[in-house]
């Protein structure tokens, strides 16, 4: 999956001297917490987001009184608090690299630059999205683990076992268990329906199956060689 599947395209943008006023009425009304500051050729100047706008509403409120802090926020423009020192991505970067991007530099949307031009961006939510829909979520399905030692060819056993029983996968994520080197938790995800026959399925071939939360996971990890 790449960010040029997934970025927004529809994009709401301000000039550097529109009235932080005015900034905080587009961001209220289109719900959104990041405007990027574009030249009005699609050239990326800036971004504010909305802990820029807090920021500059409270920074001079202990001092001034309301009439006063009216007046200076009507003569502040967006290039007065957008960040620009911005960081990017493009395209063709994986939506993985986008998220580790985000994650590491605390940040909570990436404008997204083609031909040095802006064309998307890309945020915490978009990602979330992504997440829950390679997740296989929905109402009519459910989920199980089993742990498995970091072995070549598990993955291809249990899809065959699940092939072989006619059962269809919704979806698979592999992801390391906390503390227990070379040990993975294998999640898998079923229709309704046919999560017992699943869970069955993968208890005949040896697996000790997780359908809950278990605090204690030591039971589950005499797992199949």
């Amino acid at each position: 999956m790449y960010i040029g599947w997934h970025m927004k395209t529809s994009l709401i943008t301000v000039s550097p001297e529109t009235p932080v006023f005015k900034a905080r009425e587009m961001m209220d009304e289109h719900r959104i917490s990041h405007l990027p500051v574009t030249d009005g050729r699609a050239r990326l100047l800036g971004i504010v987001t909305d802990r820029n706008l807090k920021e500059a509403w409270a920074s001079p409120a202990t001092t001034l009184s309301v009439h006063e802090l009216t007046y200076v926020l009507q003569k502040l423009t967006v290039s007065n608090i957008m960040v620009k020192k911005i960081i990017t991505a493009t395209p063709d970067m994986t939506i993985e690299r986008g998220a580790r991007i985000m994650h590491d530099h605390k940040i909570g949307a990436l404008p997204v630059l083609k031909d040095d031009k802006l064309v998307g961006i890309i945020t915490i939510t978009d990602l979330m999205e992504v997440l829950l829909v390679a997740l296989g979520l929905s109402d009519d399905s459910r989920r199980l683990s089993i742990l498995v030692k970091n072995r070549m060819g598990v993955l291809a056993e249990v899809g065959k076992a699940m092939a072989d029983a006619h059962i269809n996968i919704r979806s698979v994520i592999i992801f390391p268990l906390r503390g227990q080197e070379d040990v993975w938790q294998l999640m898998l995800r079923f229709k309704e329906n046919l999560f017992p026959k699943a869970a069955q399925t993968l208890e005949d071939m040896g697996y000790k199956v997780i359908t809950d939360y278990v605090e204690d996971v030591t039971p589950y990890l005499n797992t199949r060689n």
